[in-house]
């Protein structure tokens, strides 16, 4: 059984920077495509970034481009994501999430294509 724990998240001020990190545990990530989510008050859950465990190919939502940076360890098995310039519309509840992938051409950015999730981390970006 997969299990995803996050951490890292918190209170910044806007301009500020806040590194997250997704534990995964139960399974063999070298077949995974992991992403972040994060979910706003009122708001959708939304697609913020992707990283093929093997490889460590890259995708981002136009919002957080060139601000956020994911990453991966494998030998610990966590999953990054860098934050920088951050900005009030970043404050959410982030997510990370897992699915195993048949593909290494396609990127899946909706929440329902992924099978594994973490219990979310709040950050909160002040003005």
């Amino acid at each position: 059984q997969v299990q995803l724990v996050e951490s890292g998240g918190g209170l910044v001020q806007a301009g500020g920077s806040l590194r997250l990190s997704c534990a995964a545990s139960g399974g063999t990530f070298s077949s995974y495509l992991m992403g972040w989510f994060r979910q706003a008050p009122g708001k959708e859950r939304e697609f913020v970034a992707a990283i093929r465990w093997s490889g460590g190919s890259t995708y981002y939502a136009d919002s957080v481009k060139g601000r956020f940076t994911i990453s991966r360890d494998n030998a610990k098995n966590t999953m990054y994501l860098q934050m920088n310039k951050m900005k009030p519309d970043d404050t959410a509840v982030y997510y990370c999430a897992a699915r195993i992938i048949f593909s290494t051409s396609t990127w899946y950015l909706a929440p329902s294509q992924y099978n594994y999730w973490g219990q979310g981390t709040q950050v909160t970006v002040s003005s």
